[in-house]
């Protein structure tokens, strides 16, 4: 077992029988701070080339949301372009680093996913989530775009539906995430849903680890271009949110959540 743990959340690992377990957590909805963000893309990175390892389950802590998304907190304390830039690219390196692993990673999904969280789920090579699963791309609600998560969301479930997503920011249920490719497959309660991500982790623990790592490559073909892409979107978010109508609509979404 290794941990690594700080203010601004926690982060552990475990592997047994082939399966690296990977849990993030934070006291505010399992959001993830800048930190936290480097950490779990450093983790899925590493694991890429632990033998012991052949399957990556992804997972937060507790019963309540998966993930809040990026830090509200660190997101208000943006002053300059280039702090700016480099809050959004940690959402950019962790789809770098999920969709470059040879690893599969399986996440398990217990509550609600906002903003970059559904950057996770789509990065993922196959999502479990329990019924309850609820998800809304929030960022037009706080004056931006999804712009860092936006291409791999896009190439999961399509232009169409994630432009749905983008424009109308609202509350989607685990079913219409189900319909469109985000969840592979749907629970009725936290013990199933252990039950399946369990089984699912183990048969693919004994499968064929090159077999799985030139899947990986085939599933997410065509982005080698992907790094610079995100870097660019980062920079976009980190100078529109010093636009007054962005900091309005920061203001105005911290009251509403009072």
């Amino acid at each position: 077992m290794t941990t690594a743990a700080q203010v601004s959340g926690d982060l552990r690992t475990d592997i047994a029988d082939g399966i690296a377990t990977i849990e993030f957590s934070h006291p505010k909805g399992n959001s993830l701070p800048a930190a936290l963000l480097r950490l779990l893309s450093d983790e899925i990175a590493r694991l890429g080339s632990v033998g012991d390892a052949k399957v990556i389950v992804l997972r937060s802590g507790g019963n309540g949301p998966f993930c809040g998304g990026a830090s509200f907190d660190e997101f208000r304390a943006i002053t300059d372009p280039e702090s700016g830039k480099a809050f959004f690219l940690g959402f950019g390196r962790l789809v770098l680093a999920m969709t470059r692993s040879p690893k599969f990673i399986v996440t398990r999904v217990q509550g609600r996913v906002v903003g970059g969280g559904i950057g996770i789920l789509a990065a993922s090579d196959y999502v479990i989530a329990d019924r309850r699963a609820s998800l809304r791309l929030s960022e037009l609600a706080v004056g931006i775009g999804p712009f860092v998560v936006g291409p791999v969301i896009e190439r999961k479930i399509g232009l169409a539906n994630f432009s749905a997503m983008a424009v109308d920011a609202d509350w989607r249920d685990a079913a219409w995430a189900e319909r469109v490719g985000l969840y592979a497959k749907l629970c009725d309660n936290l013990g199933e849903l252990d039950e399946v991500v369990g089984a699912h982790a183990r048969t693919l623990a004994a499968a064929n680890p090159d077999a799985m790592h030139e899947l990986k490559r085939a599933f997410w073909r065509s982005t080698d271009d992907w790094g610079m892409l995100l870097e660019q979107r980062a920079a976009l978010s980190g100078r529109m949110v010093l636009s007054e109508f962005t900091k309005r609509a920061i203001a105005a979404f911290a009251d509403s959540r009072r």
